[in-house]
């Protein structure tokens, strides 16, 4: 959550999959900044080969929208962490009218939920409020806790002035730049022992 950019209906759209088309309500939050949809457009084509059957989480999740798109595209489940309460209250009100099997939302700072037992996950959304700075800090976590397949992908969306410092076996796959956001798509790669 962070930014100024905000859909000024106050509802976004997926735009694949089985859920295309369906309207996510945005809350009013400051702060709140939805993945465009040409960006997740993009993403998603990057992704498309992989996203059936994976194991999703959501960081900083906000609207939800990266972790509903793969469930849309064929994803076995997203876990959505948020820790504002009423994004992540829009959150759980939207999985539940579309039907969004395999979503779980916890409300909670991506820092402490990370301190948990890891899950593995075969695709990491990486969004964090730009003004935090939580990139390095959150991408060791995910590195080091466990949280990542072998073979891992991770998106991460950042302002288009700043590259973040992420773990060297991170593999820069795709990039791109929209508006005043740079996006990217890295793959993991197992760290040299």
């Amino acid at each position: 959550m962070n930014g100024p950019r905000k859909p000024a209906s106050g509802r976004i759209r997926i735009i694949g999959g089985s859920l295309r088309n369906s309207r996510l309500e945005v809350p009013d939050l400051p702060g709140l900044r939805p993945t465009a949809e040409r960006v997740r457009e993009t993403v998603f084509n990057w992704l498309a080969p992989h996203i059936q059957g994976m194991r999703c989480l959501d960081l900083c999740a906000g609207t939800g929208a990266l972790g509903l798109e793969a469930l849309s595209r064929g994803a076995a489940s997203v876990q959505f962490v948020e820790r504002e309460a009423r994004a992540a209250q829009a959150l759980r009100a939207n999985i539940v009218r579309l039907k969004a099997d395999g979503a779980q939302v916890a409300v909670a700072d991506a820092v402490g939920f990370l301190q948990h037992t890891a899950q593995v996950h075969d695709l990491v959304f990486l969004d964090p409020p730009f003004a935090l700075d939580l990139w390095p800090a959150l991408a060791e976590q995910l590195e080091s806790g466990g949280w990542l397949a072998a073979q891992g992908w991770i998106y991460v969306e950042s302002p288009r002035d700043r590259v973040p410092v992420l773990p060297p076996n991170w593999q820069l796959h795709r990039e791109g730049q929209a508006g005043e956001v740079r996006f990217a798509l890295y793959r993991r790669a197992l760290p040299l022992s």
